[in-house]
């Protein structure tokens, strides 16, 4: 061309962009002023949209100021664009001045600015974003934004506002499109409504690869590995092939619902039904499953034979090992398996706090006093444990031992006392398993079990929730066996039914047993 405007460098660079090139379009964008030619307000847009691709937040503040120096700060589609980069870029700041400084606002803009929020974990602020969405804007929101919304409030197990969110997408007719489906039904999974993820999933026209790996791991996580295998072989059925993924979620059913022959046939006919190579996950997972059935030699002689490529995927393998030791009482393996972690420096606190709990429950106490000092010595500290509910449009926090923060802090404590003593009659010996206290009377141990944050967060949900209500609460770290054995007996004490959701799994208490059968 002689002598190419605007428009042509502007298709140009959204060319390159479309091609997955986007540097060769921020590239062009620095030689048009060289050419005496000058950007427009899509040309901006388009070589922002480049920034935004590539993340490059140094690249995209340059365009920034051009955006200011042309007069085009006020433009909706340039300043949605910058929004976007800016968001993808991890710089929220930047983008919500960006935001805040727009006259008007369509779909787009907040859209980006809600997905910016989500996607660098600032998921409260996504929800009070889309709240005042919902409040001001005059259009309604797309698929791709009640999406988002519905991942956010699974992330953070938000039940209540999942359900609002819920009806906002039937009402917006947007229940049948497959992306948002896939995310109401992994919301309820997340929030413990197993059955009402379900039945989302039943309802789906298309049921695709992502949706039903996405409610095998679900019904995973739920202790259901029967109905993993089910949905599964419903899927190979209709003709939908499994990726790495799909067989890494079945392996993991497996593993947690204690189907170890099961498993190991799925592993070894993976390659050969489906063509999919087993690598370092699917194998960490089969050293799980064995290890969880407490065959620690199997696993042991599986974990030496795999070959790592990076410490993350040991950190993996031999957290495995070192938890299913533990459970187990294998001191000889757990060992190992610290010192490799705190070698490595993987889950160096979840080391340290293993083994002075092996080295407890095997009467080792000197052992385990030493260990404890050797964690105050190099400065490592335990993830402290935190719990929350939700009740109706508000979520309560509570810390483990943290009476003075927690709601109804006087009234919660009276009750869990005389859960307590409701409990021995029945048998329950406190402050016995799951956690070690070195140096305290067995009086104390119970006290501090008593204040775990799930059983804050219980008592003060007794108090707070209408009985016929089922109790869910979200927990940050593995329950323990004190506490797991305190739920059960207060279900039945107290005639509720409570669902915890751990960083692992689900457990579903009612009538005094869990629906992980003690394995977990």
């Amino acid at each position: 061309m002689l002598d190419p405007n605007t428009i042509s460098w502007t298709s140009l660079m959204g060319g390159y962009t479309a091609a997955k090139q986007p540097n060769m379009a921020v590239w062009l964008f620095a030689k048009m002023p060289k050419n005496i030619v000058f950007p427009n307000a899509f040309t901006l847009s388009t070589v922002v949209n480049a920034c935004s691709v590539l993340a490059d937040v140094k690249a995209g503040k340059l365009v920034h100021a051009f955006v200011e120096v042309y007069g085009y700060q006020t433009n909706l589609i340039v300043c949605a664009s910058l929004v976007d980069m800016y968001g993808k870029s991890n710089d929220l700041g930047s983008a919500r001045r960006v935001f805040d400084s727009m006259v008007e606002r369509n779909v787009v803009p907040w859209t980006s600015m809600i997905v910016g929020y989500a996607q660098n974990a600032q998921v409260y602020e996504a929800l009070k974003l889309f709240r005042e969405f919902s409040r001001v804007a005059d259009d309604p929101p797309n698929q791709y934004m009640l999406s988002i919304v519905v991942n956010a409030c699974a992330s953070l197990g938000r039940l209540v506002y999942g359900k609002v969110t819920h009806a906002a997408v039937v009402k917006r007719g947007h229940e049948s499109n497959e992306v948002v489906a896939t995310a109401l039904a992994d919301m309820y999974a997340k929030c413990g409504c197993f059955e009402s993820s379900l039945k989302v999933f039943r309802r789906m026209l298309n049921s695709c690869l992502i949706s039903y790996t996405s409610m095998i791991m679900s019904a995973a996580k739920h202790g259901l590995g029967e109905v993993s295998l089910e949905l599964f072989e419903e899927m190979i059925l209709k003709g939908i092939k499994p990726t790495d993924v799909t067989y890494l979620g079945i392996l993991y059913a497996c593993s947690h619902s204690g189907l170890v022959d099961r498993g190991l046939e799925l592993l070894n006919s993976m390659q050969a039904e489906h063509g999919v190579i087993p690598d370092v996950k699917h194998y960490t997972c089969v050293v799980d499953m064995l290890g969880r059935r407490g065959r620690l030699d199997e696993a042991y002689r599986l974990a030496k034979t795999i070959e790592l490529r990076h410490d993350s995927e040991g950190a993996l393998l031999w957290g495995s090992l070192l938890s299913a030791s533990k459970l187990h009482g294998r001191l000889d393996i757990a060992d190992e398996a610290s010192k490799w972690l705190i070698e490595a420096k993987q889950q160096v606190d979840t080391a340290y706090v293993s083994m002075s709990n092996i080295h407890v429950l095997t009467g080792n106490w000197d052992d385990s006093q030493s260990i404890r000092s050797e964690m105050k010595r190099v400065g490592v500290r335990k993830e402290p444990g935190c719990s929350w509910v939700e009740i109706k449009d508000s979520v309560y926090v509570f810390y483990a031992r943290d009476v003075s923060s927690c709601p109804r802090g006087m009234e919660v404590l009276e009750l869990l006392k005389d859960l307590e003593n409701r409990m021995k009659e029945r048998g329950y010996i406190g402050g016995s398993k799951g956690l070690v206290f070195v140096d305290v009377e067995d009086e104390s141990k119970e006290e501090i079990v008593n204040l775990h944050s799930e059983r804050l967060a219980l008592g003060f949900s007794l108090l707070s929730i209408p009985k016929g209500e089922t109790i869910r609460i979200m927990k940050n770290l593995r329950m323990c066996g004190d506490c797991h054995e305190a739920f059960k007996l207060i279900s039945s004490i107290v005639e509720r039914d409570f669902v915890v959701r751990d960083v692992n799994r689900f457990h579903h208490f009612k009538n005094g047993s869990c629906s992980c059968k003690d394995y977990w």
